[in-house]
């Protein structure tokens, strides 16, 4: 399984961004996910450079990491999909942005 990054890390920015403003932390959740498989995926990429490292036990991590990423990305595309997330934009939708003001109102 090839390594491929199908969300820029602007694009997860704008997705916990989004989580953060409204309150709604389940995409922003995933997205920082995914970045830290990126940030684990680099280190393992780093460490097979050395060569008194174990390879093995590297590329044992980085082939894990690597299909995590691809269900993660998966699971964040399908959530998108199914809150009808404004893909150009990544935008919340608008119904999503007034139901987590109106909790969050309500709680006050």
């Amino acid at each position: 399984m090839q390594y491929e990054e199908r969300f820029t890390d602007a694009q997860l920015g704008k997705i916990i961004e989004e989580g953060m403003i409204y309150m709604c932390a389940c995409p922003a959740q995933v997205a920082e996910a995914l970045r830290k498989l990126r940030e684990l995926h680099r280190y393992q990429q780093q460490c097979l450079t050395q060569p008194t490292n174990d390879a093995t036990v590297h590329n044992a991590i980085a082939t894990s990491t690597v299909q995590a990423h691809a269900l993660l990305q998966d699971c964040l595309d399908h959530v998108l999909t199914l809150e009808k997330w404004d893909r150009l934009t990544l935008q919340m939708p608008d119904n999503l942005r007034v139901r987590q003001m109106t909790e969050m109102l309500a709680e006050d």
